[in-house]
């Protein structure tokens, strides 16, 4: 048996309430224990790993929402030469950035298949705990379709064997397409009900799937014990289309209507913001050319709506699941979503609610991650800064000094006089 014991941190535990001083945690194999003062606390034992936080903050272990780990975007030259087993030695150096940016948890949005996410739960690789979608399902001519007029086919993620393509037309073409995914080892559906913005032959703007499609998708998911569906939906249209149809998140929202956030809120629909993603978008473009010039252009165009969007669903009370869209942007750097959320009007500690209490009801997790209470899964965080004073302070992985997943220490880069 294992024993962990963290005295003296300021505990900020997911719930939103003002952080807690003079805390100790004691952690017995992978859950929690005990939560409180030390002199609550009872030591069954001698042999303990004692780690003194000297005052600093420990949250629980951050959610992002929205990623995909098999990938960073690159120039489109590198992306066609790039040898197909080289995305899965690749991801292994994104899963650890991603731990290291104290990000325990992770939605794969498309890309990660069965045998990424068995080789980090086996301990083949280290990596964080992961819900997957695998393939993206999409239309013709749509967000998931990677047709040039060349004639040639950019797939970000090509079809092989336990990632099925995800383009389907018609009714029964979905039915077919949700039951591979599934038995491929999907434990959420993505599908695209709008295009998007790095798509080379559609418009954020142009809605994608019929209603009835829609709706044979999430009950064919439903089917499966309950399984959701996730929607990239940009375009007010999808968005509402998707919602109707009972669509669990939207994810990005860049061009929210007022009947559209009234349907979130009646649905109980979870907005997955993403707001570094066309911001990133720029940034590379600017920084290293390697963004399509049609990429560009959307995200331009996007960029104040999508804030706009975020801001009205934040205050008309939508629920709001941290998620960024990391493999557009370099992963490890998604904590910068936090200082973009807290741009639309949210206050720090609402973000971080956000990325760890909320994110987990996203995810139907939030029965064994989240928040930082006894019985639950140990997965935290130890900072080296106030973080409702300064939020951005997290974008630097530095600052992290502690993160334990699954009750194992995954990073410890404290000083060595303060390291026990």
């Amino acid at each position: 048996m294992s024993f962990t014991l963290i005295n003296n941190c300021t505990l900020i535990d997911g719930n939103g309430g003002d952080p807690k001083r003079n805390i100790s945690i004691l952690i017995h194999n992978n859950r929690i224990s005990k939560i409180g003062p030390a002199a609550t606390i009872t030591i069954p034992t001698t042999d303990v790993n004692m780690i003194d936080a000297g005052g600093k903050y420990v949250l629980p272990g951050l959610i992002d929402t929205h990623v995909h780990i098999m990938m960073e975007v690159s120039s489109i030259q590198q992306m066609v030469a790039r040898p197909f087993s080289m995305n899965f030695y690749n991801s292994v150096r994104y899963m650890r950035r991603t731990l290291d940016a104290g990000i325990t948890t992770i939605r794969d949005a498309g890309g990660a298949d069965l045998g990424v996410k068995q080789a980090v739960e086996q301990g083949i690789v280290e990596g964080p705990r992961m819900q997957i979608s695998i393939s993206v399902l999409g239309i013709t001519g749509g967000h998931t379709d990677g047709w040039l007029p060349s004639g040639m086919t950019l797939d970000i993620f090509p079809e092989y064997p336990g990632n099925p393509s995800g383009i389907c037309d018609g009714v029964e073409e979905v039915r077919k397409k949700v039951r591979e995914v599934l038995r491929a080892g999907a434990d959420i559906i993505k599908i695209c009900s709008t295009g998007g913005v790095l798509s080379p032959t559609d418009d954020p703007e142009f809605t994608q799937f019929s209603p009835e499609e829609l709706k044979v998708i999430v009950q064919e998911a439903a089917y499966r014990k309950g399984i959701k569906v996730m929607s990239h939906a940009q375009g007010a249209e999808g968005i509402k289309n998707a919602i109707r149809a009972g669509v669990h998140s939207i994810e990005h929202a860049i061009y929210l209507d007022d009947e559209a956030i009234e349907l979130a809120l009646a649905h109980g629909t979870y907005i997955v913001p993403t707001l570094l993603a066309p911001v990133a978008v720029i940034e590379i473009a600017e920084e290293t050319g390697n963004m399509p010039e049609w990429g560009i252009r959307k995200a331009k165009n996007s960029l104040e709506a999508h804030r706009d969007s975020i801001a009205r669903a934040y205050e008309a009370g939508c629920n709001i699941s941290m998620g960024t869209d990391a493999g557009v942007m370099p992963h490890g750097t998604n904590l910068r979503e936090l200082g973009l959320m807290t741009g639309i009007g949210m206050s720090p500690m609402e973000a971080i609610v956000a990325t760890t209490k909320v994110a987990a009801k996203n995810l139907g997790w939030d029965d064994r991650i989240g928040t930082l209470e006894d019985g639950k899964l140990a997965d935290l965080i130890m900072i080296e800064s106030d973080p409702l004073q300064d939020i951005r302070s997290l974008e630097n992985p530095d600052n992290i000094s502690i993160v334990i997943k699954d009750g194992r220490i995954v990073k410890d880069i404290r000083k060595t006089e303060n390291a026990k």
